[in-house]
C-alpha cells in the first residue's frame, strides 16, 4: 500500500489542474524544494499512483459532435458481458459501473445527432440491456480531469 501524504495530494491536485507546470513553480506554490519535489514525483510514478500524463484539447478544438451521458439498467448477471460488448462501440469515452436506478454510466462522444441516434439505436440491441436513458450534454461548467 502506497503511502500519501498530504503534500503529495497537493502536488497532486496541482497536476490535475496543469500537468505540465514547471518543476520549480511546483515547489514554489508546494514550499518544498525542487529536489524533493522531484523526488515525490518519481516515486508516484514508480508506484503507479501517478500512472500517465495525458492531452487534454482546447475547448475549441473538443467542442466539435455531440456527447452524452447513457444510463443503461441489464439484466443480472449480464454485465460483464454487456460491457465486454460496449468497449467495442470506440465513441464509448468512459463506462462506469454505478449504484442506484441504473447500472452503467458511459459518456459518449458521435460527429452528429444522427450518429448519436445510430450508437444509441446500437448499444440498444445488445442482449441483456434492458433499458437506456440518454442525456445530452449542453455545456461543461467546470472539467479538472
Amino acid at each position: 500500500m502506497v503511502h500519501i501524504t498530504p503534500k503529495d495530494e497537493e502536488l497532486i491536485a496541482l497536476l490535475k489542474v496543469d500537468s505540465r507546470e514547471p518543476v520549480a513553480s511546483l515547489a514554489r506554490k508546494l514550499g518544498l524544494s525542487r529536489t524533493t519535489v522531484q523526488d515525490r514525483l518519481k516515486r508516484l510514478e514508480e508506484t503507479g499512483v501517478i500512472a500517465a500524463y495525458s492531452v487534454r484539447l482546447s475547448r475549441e478544438l473538443d467542442q466539435g459532435g455531440m456527447r452524452a451521458f447513457v444510463t443503461l439498467s441489464v439484466e443480472p448477471r449480464r454485465q460483464v458481458d454487456v460491457g465486454r460488448m460496449l468497449a467495442r462501440f470506440p465513441q464509448i469515452e468512459t463506462l462506469h459501473t454505478v449504484s442506484g436506478k441504473f447500472d452503467l454510466i458511459a459518456q459518449v462522444k458521435t460527429g452528429s445527432s444522427e450518429a448519436m441516434d445510430r450508437l444509441i439505436d446500437g448499444i440498444g440491441q445488445i442482449p441483456g440491456i434492458t433499458r437506456i436513458e440518454t442525456s445530452v450534454i449542453l455545456s461543461t461548467k467546470l472539467d479538472r480531469r
